[in-house]
């Protein structure tokens, strides 16, 4: 999707990627390799002026030898901020953004202390590499401790309060080279099962705000250059931390069909130095994901207003395939729209 938003601007691009069936690889050269191999790192960056990431689990050392070699943009710092759960959380009370009681945990013993700090129920989370509700075990009692665990005990762990909120929220930020920030509409998104499953963006949030100071205060921590999604709990009538993307979100694809420029666009304005582009929305949109499995393309290609994007991805369970934006000028007829859709969602699970 950022080749896609980039070839009118007249950029070409080339990937480096281990995946075997990587979604980008038609749009590009595809070097396929391990982002620890020295020699494949090395030429990918004799291919490239500049380069980004739009994998969070890079590992430091791949983005510090091509950061050595070419512009990196964000830069490492950036990419590792978010990548242990405890220092990003320990990052968040630095800057004076409310999070939800957490501890780390190393021990079986340890669980229990943290336990009586956050209290229950809580979310017990591996520190690293967890996504879409992987490496979560939810504590409802102490009679959950022994198979959390048994579970999860091999690796790094933090165990953080459970939020009883109202909405979840993701506030999707922009900043240039130059230190232009812009923000698009905070986002309201709905999870089931740990995965994202709609994504809103609704111009007016009271809380937007508030939203944007939070995330503008890790914009300039990090002196961060691109896009930059930071997830919230609306609880209280505040917002409570939950995490960060360094890159563009899944949440933000909406914007491709819902907004003037482009979440994708406008990472690519900003590592290349670019003025920003705006981000105002274009009416009402909604984006739904397709997971394991995605609903025939005549069915959906039948309905006004749905824009869909398959990402060449095999079907497996609880695995993101492609997505739909529906797009209305005004709110009764995305909801409209959206009833139209949901009966081919539901015969694909």
């Amino acid at each position: 999707m950022l080749a896609l938003a980039g070839y009118p601007l007249g950029f070409e691009f080339a990937f480096l990627d281990p995946a075997q069936e990587a979604c980008a690889a038609p749009l590009g050269g595809h070097l396929r390799a391990d982002y620890l191999d020295q020699d494949a790192l090395a030429k990918f960056c004799a291919d490239v002026d500049l380069a980004t990431f739009e994998f969070e689990n890079v590992p430091q050392q791949a983005a510090e030898f091509v950061a050595a070699r070419v512009p990196l943009f964000p830069a490492p710092r950036a990419l590792t901020a978010g990548q242990d759960r405890l220092s990003e959380k320990q990052m968040f009370v630095s800057l004076g953004i409310p999070v939800p009681k957490f501890a780390a945990v190393s021990s079986r013993v340890g669980l229990e202390t943290a336990a009586q700090h956050t209290g229950l129920p809580a979310v017990l989370k591996t520190r690293r590499m967890g996504y879409d509700g992987k490496g979560q075990f939810v504590l409802r009692s102490a009679a959950d401790f022994d198979a959390a665990w048994a579970e999860l005990g091999s690796q790094q762990l933090i165990l953080e309060a459970f939020v009883p909120f109202e909405r979840e929220v993701s506030c999707l930020a922009v900043r240039g080279r130059d230190g232009a920030v812009k923000f698009y509409p905070l986002v309201q998104n709905v999870h089931r099962s740990g995965i994202l499953r709609t994504a809103r963006p609704r111009a007016g949030d009271p809380l937007q705000q508030l939203g944007e100071q939070y995330a503008q205060r890790v914009l300039e921590h990090l002196d961060y250059v691109g896009v930059l999604a930071f997830e919230f709990f609306v609880a209280d009538g505040g917002l409570l931390a939950n995490e960060i993307a360094p890159r563009v979100h899944n949440s933000g694809h909406w914007s491709i069909e819902g907004a003037e420029c482009s979440q994708f666009e406008n990472h690519l304005r900003a590592i290349a130095g670019l003025p920003l582009g705006s981000t105002a929305l274009r009416g009402e949109s909604l984006m739904v994901n397709f997971i394991g499995s995605a609903p025939p393309l005549p069915a959906m290609a039948a309905l006004e207003g749905v824009h869909v994007h398959l990402y060449g991805k095999l079907p497996k369970p609880q695995r993101k395939i492609g997505h739909a934006t529906l797009t209305a000028a005004d709110s009764a007829t995305l909801e409209a729209r959206l009833r139209q859709l949901e009966p081919l969602l539901d015969q694909n699970g």
